[in-house]
């Protein structure tokens, strides 16, 4: 695989709610796995997010930031490619979100699909916050800020990309406009060269009157490798190629990634909160003693009755987890009744059993060592804010130019902002006192 590009960077996270399952391993982390050697990316530990649904108890929330690293680190996320960081430890998502939370239209949060879905399944919390209305705005800031262009999402989360698109594009219709806008980028197209110059107006004309999204890639990947670009030339050009107006934020895409079904154990999606998991660091025994008893084709009441896999949910495990010819033994013997449950799930539980052992050794040696992990952790929040205050600094000039105003020193700016996200989130006051608290004895 080739190194990490520049200009491909991908961004997504993860709610800490407790260890994590084959579920959360195989719908996301392995494909995190995977990308991390093929683009240059950003994964956090999302743990504002988490006081979404969660803000009226936060006992176990730092203890579960810390296993959910320790998750990550040890199913085969590597720091030294991957900037891995927890989502409070830059203030810059909360600066973000404040600025987006202003020009954000009440009735585009309304509309994402999760919100009411959300409010239906999880009846016994209060979720009349603004904070659980407003997390796709928040997950918007997230994406933004460090300029990612992509986010790897499954088929049924593209509407928190799209939301993050139209956002992106407000603000840069409101804040993106300049004086002189037009000599400014004929100057920049010039510094690219004549060959560039004429590929880059070709491209921007592919684009724009064909809507072909290859010239738009092409046309980025063209200026974001010309090093002798300013940083405000380069947004200029950005933003020329879809409008007339700088790209402070540039529109992020959805990156469809493999999502494999993972059934619970009994049948449903797996998840905590219904109880049918399996822990990606769970004991053998618990894993066994789990598995004998899952769900099978209920068709399947005595061992001589044929059954039928696509009615079995561990045909799902099977597919996840088996080769063709395992699957094969599996077609035939449960259809013909040639093979019992348990001796369809015997190959299967041999395979989690590996899986899970093998990543319950890696975190036992992060676990023994905690002042690693809170060093990883700690290099990665560095790098993230250091990405994130770019465009932190960038965008507030920006707006500065744009309305005249006044700039707030930046310690005022991050309290201020980190204030309003837990305000949003919880509602609850000793949450902010706590959180003024803290500020003023780092200070």
């Amino acid at each position: 695989m080739s190194g990490p590009a520049q200009n491909r960077r991908v961004l997504s996270g993860m709610r800490p709610t407790g260890q994590l399952h084959l579920g959360n391993y195989h719908g996301a982390l392995k494909n995190w796995i995977e990308l991390q050697y093929q683009y240059e990316c950003y994964f956090f530990i999302a743990d504002w997010h988490a006081l979404t649904t969660g803000y009226e108890d936060t006992s176990t929330l730092e203890e579960y930031v810390w296993t959910m690293a320790i998750d990550w680190l040890a199913a085969g996320l590597n720091p030294g490619v991957a900037t891995l960081f927890i989502q409070s430890k830059v203030p810059e998502h909360a600066e973000l979100h404040l600025l987006l939370s202003m020009i954000t239209p009440l009735g585009w949060l309304e509309r994402v699909p999760s919100f009411k879905d959300q409010q239906a399944q999880l009846t016994d919390r209060d979720l009349s916050t603004y904070g659980f209305l407003g997390y796709p705005l928040l997950q918007s800031a997230d994406i933004l800020l460090y300029r990612s262009q992509y986010v790897p999402v499954g088929e049924d989360q593209v509407a928190h990309v799209e939301i993050a698109r139209e956002v992106a594009r407000r603000f840069n219709h409101i804040y993106g406009r300049e004086p002189e806008f037009e000599q400014k980028v004929e100057k920049a197209i010039k510094s690219l060269g004549s060959r560039n110059s004429a590929m880059y107006r070709n491209l921007r004309k592919e684009f724009q009157e064909k809507g072909h999204a290859d010239a738009l890639a092409k046309a980025r990947a063209l200026v974001e490798s010309n090093a002798r670009l300013t940083v405000a030339d380069r947004d200029r050009l950005f933003g020329f190629l879809e409008g007339a107006g700088i790209a402070i934020l540039p529109e992020p895409e959805a990156l469809l990634t493999s999502t494999p079904k993972v059934p619970g154990l009994d049948g449903r999606k797996m998840s905590k909160s219904y109880g049918n998991t399996i822990g990606l660091r769970e004991d053998p025994d618990s894993i066994v003693k789990k598995l004998k008893a899952m769900q099978t084709d209920p068709a399947r009441v005595r061992r001589t009755d044929p059954g039928d896999p696509d009615k079995c949910p561990v045909w799902d495990l099977h597919k996840v987890y088996s080769n063709a010819d395992t699957q094969a033994w599996v077609q035939r013997g449960c259809r013909s009744a040639g093979i019992g449950c348990l001796e369809c799930k015997a190959p299967l539980i041999e395979k989690i059993v590996e899986e899970v052992g093998a990543i319950t050794k890696r975190a036992v040696e992060f676990e023994e060592n905690p002042e690693l992990v809170r060093g990883i952790i700690g290099e990665g929040c560095e790098r993230a804010r250091q990405g994130a205050q770019q465009l932190a600094e960038g965008g507030a000039n920006r707006r500065d130019e744009h309305r005249g105003e006044v700039r707030v020193v930046p310690a005022s700016r991050e309290l201020a902002a980190e204030l309003f996200v837990l305000l949003a989130l919880s509602g609850n006051g000793r949450v902010v006192g706590r959180a003024a608290n803290r500020h003023d004895h780092s200070a």
